[in-house]
């Protein structure tokens, strides 16, 4: 059937003059235009709503009145995160309500370049959710690190006019944004008249202004309601985000009011594998805003009908004629329960459960993508002129980490030791792309880790080889079983390897069930917990891959050395160096 015909057997059907192929009837439909819930019927053909009202249908389906809304959109997020490929991600939060993803695949871009992106794209061709992709704009995140490829505009070129691309995915490095770096403002100028997603954390004044004038849209790095407050009034979209290591809506969530509801959106952004199956996708999302206070219609309207058109999406995010009919049918609304998921008219999922059959992708291409010269204990060494030293402390459930002066303890050469009564361990972040060969080493405080050591390929962005322990002996053991699987994560104590996961996807993903996975990343999230002392409070996975990224304030540390981000510097460990 052609275009045309298409269009005219739509309008046959939406003006009643034949039957369509499915009716829901009796449904209390979330109408996210009108901010009602209204009584009717829904008639559904070829994947599209057709029309409410009283229809004539060749298969009838009696929902007896419960709730039936548009299918969820995450308005961000990095699906490597997820620790699987798209198709095991996908057979968890379908039946979550989630039908809609806004991917940023920066993680493994950052890997593998073009290759990774393509790889992300053709796994999620044949799944029962839509995928949309932002082009990462900051591969690598800044220059002062080194990840496994660099991709400038010439190479985005080849992917922004595809389908599925929206535009450009968060600017990270948003102070070469602000200075008007050359490489930035090409890539900015291809997304031209398209999306361009923003990360500015606690960016204010001209500086904002500088930032937000060439089209940057959105923002998911609020932290506070002044910070929001100034983005909202300067027309950008708030991704209100609640993922494992980030986690703020209810700090956000007091910001939404009748004035400011449709410019905010919700996301995942970063969320490990057991959350997503324990609490919940954006499902949770809303979940928590309507226990928060606000109204049903209006945290439905967030995960759908808003992201929708911030994205210009424009067949999908409502239930109305002409969108296409992804649907959740819900039962309690103001506890979300999702009773069954409609994906293009079809029933995908139900009572939480997948049904639908997915089959794994080709992960040759790849994969070995974890390349390191053979490490020591004489690499790991901090010698330092002083017992004074500047430390990055954390603050769980934030990635954001503050610098700290700190009197540490040393051996008889210099070099820094640990001490049980001083909570300060060391940190090594290796180059892991087989390029440089470099190896950052720094200081830690507040990981509260004890007799032992933790370490993966999952360091944001760059996603170099990062490894925090007390112990030397420990460190290497990690080092040691990460190269040797090709990427994953590990955590050693006593000289021995106690817990691992192998992520052979670029060093980011596993090619097992989500299941499985959230199974293993429990058995070492708690030995790390219970053995080696670290809060139940924090995430201690994930805490430990964002403190390589050099994008987030305060300081971080990469394979390049420590990273003062305010100020776009290098600094020694040393105070008197400093």
């Amino acid at each position: 059937m052609d275009i045309k015909s298409k269009y005219e057997r739509r309008v046959e059907l939406a003006s009643g003059r034949d039957k369509v192929e499915l009716l829901l009837k009796n449904c209390k439909m979330i109408n996210v235009f009108s901010h009602k819930i209204v009584e009717c019927d829904i008639a559904i053909d070829s994947g599209k709503i057709i029309g409410l009202g009283d229809y004539e249908a060749m298969t009838e389906i009696d929902l007896k009145g419960q709730y039936v809304a548009p299918g969820l959109i995450d308005s961000h997020e990095h699906m490597e995160s997820s620790l699987v490929t798209p198709e095991q991600l996908a057979r968890v939060v379908v039946p979550k309500g989630t039908t809609t993803i806004i991917a940023d695949p920066h993680e493994i871009a950052n890997v593998c370049g073009l290759e990774g992106i393509n790889f992300m794209i053709e796994a999620t061709r044949n799944i029962p959710l839509n995928v949309f992709f932002m082009l990462p704009s900051c591969v690598p995140s800044t220059s002062y690190e080194h990840s496994g490829a660099t991709l400038k505009a010439e190479d985005l070129k080849t992917l922004i006019d595809e389908k599925i691309v929206l535009g450009l995915g968060e600017l990270m490095d948003y102070p070469n944004v602000i200075l008007g770096n050359d490489q930035i403002i090409d890539k900015i100028l291809l997304a031209d008249r398209k999306i361009i997603d923003g990360h500015s954390p606690l960016l204010t004044g001209k500086d904002l202004n500088a930032y937000v004038i060439n089209g940057i849209k959105t923002d998911h790095e609020c932290t506070n309601l002044k910070e929001m407050e100034e983005k909202l009034a300067l027309g950008m979209y708030i991704a209100i985000r609640e993922g494992s290591a980030a986690r703020d809506l209810e700090n956000l969530i007091q910001g939404v009011n009748p004035q400011t509801e449709r410019r905010v959106t919700f996301c995942t952004d970063d969320k490990h594998p057991g959350e997503i199956l324990e609490e919940g996708h954006i499902n949770h999302n809303v979940r928590k805003a309507i226990a928060m206070g606000i109204n049903p219609i209006s945290a439905i309207k967030m995960a759908t009908l808003n992201t929708a058109e911030c994205y210009q999406l424009r067949d999908i995010g409502a239930i109305a004629p002409g969108y296409d009919a992804d649907l959740i049918v819900i039962g309690d609304l103001d506890k979300l329960e999702i009773l069954q998921v409609y994906k293009k008219g079809k029933l995908v999922a139900e009572n939480g459960k997948a049904l639908f059959e997915v089959e794994k992708p080709d992960i040759s291409k790849v994969r070995d993508t974890v390349t390191v010269r053979r490490i020591t204990k004489d690499d790991l060494q901090i010698k330092l002129k002083t017992d004074i030293a500047k430390v990055i402390r954390i603050n769980p459930m934030s990635l954001h980490t503050e610098l700290v002066i700190r009197k540490v303890s040393l051996d008889f050469e210099g070099r820094f030791i640990t001490n049980k009564y001083i909570d300060i361990v060391k940190m090594a972040v290796i180059e892991r792309h087989g390029k440089s060969g470099t190896i950052g080493l720094g200081l830690v405080e507040n990981f509260k880790l004890k007799g032992g050591a933790i370490g993966t390929t999952i360091a944001h962005d760059s996603h170099n080889l990062i490894v925090l322990g007390d112990n030397d002996e420990d460190m290497l053991q990690v080092i040691e079983k990460i190269v040797a699987m090709k990427g994953g994560i590990a955590v050693a104590s006593e000289g021995i390897v106690r817990e691992f996961l192998s992520l052979p996807v670029a060093g980011l993903m596993s090619d097992e069930t989500m299941e499985k996975v959230a199974e293993k990343i429990s058995a070492i999230i708690s030995f790390i917990q219970e053995k080696l002392g670290v809060s139940r409070n924090m995430d201690p996975l994930m805490t430990l891959s964002f403190l390589a990224l050099p994008v987030i304030p305060e300081v971080k540390l990469t394979d390049m050395g420590l990273f003062d981000v305010n100020h776009l510097r290098f600094l020694e460990i040393d105070v008197e160096e400093d």
